[in-house]
């Protein structure tokens, strides 16, 4: 009975009546179908990409792992991705590693990028440190106690 006796609210006229009814159902509606077509997107192009670095995937590509290490392929089955990846990290070193641990296929040029060195960056220069360095307060100044140390 407490609803039956409340007054019904003025609507209001033409457009402005009719969002203020279906206004919140329509722009929920709309949130929906993006949501929905913005997903369907992104499925296509992770599906996409994915195909694309399965068949880039064969012996002898270099990769970088999920670790951040750098290698070469030796062996990966692109059909069953259950089974492992086998990775040359360096000449001799092979590791077994899961075959979607491998995160991208890398052109060479990033690689001898990223394997040159700077000249001059294997000589280490040791320097004296600087005598005008302060030392910590305990080792600066004496204990002038008289008092005994327990």
């Amino acid at each position: 009975m407490l609803f039956a006796a409340t007054p019904a609210p003025a609507q209001a006229d033409g457009f402005a009546g009719f969002f203020a009814q279906y206004g919140l159902l329509i722009l929920l509606l709309i949130l929906i179908v993006f949501m929905f077509w913005s997903s369907r997107r992104r499925q296509q192009r992770m599906k996409a990409e994915q195909e694309e670095k399965a068949a880039k995937m064969l012996p002898g590509a270099k990769v970088l792992l999920q670790g951040g290490l750098y290698g070469t392929i030796v062996e990966y089955d692109g059909d069953d991705l259950s089974k492992s990846a086998h990775v040359e990290l360096a000449p001799g070193v092979v590791v077994e590693v899961h075959s979607q641990a491998v995160l991208r296929i890398v052109e060479d040029e990033a690689v001898a990028d990223a394997d040159e060195q700077i000249p001059g960056d294997d000589v280490i220069e040791s320097t004296p440190a600087p005598e005008s360095v302060e030392k910590p307060a305990a080792e600066a100044a004496p204990d002038t106690d008289d008092k005994p140390k327990a």
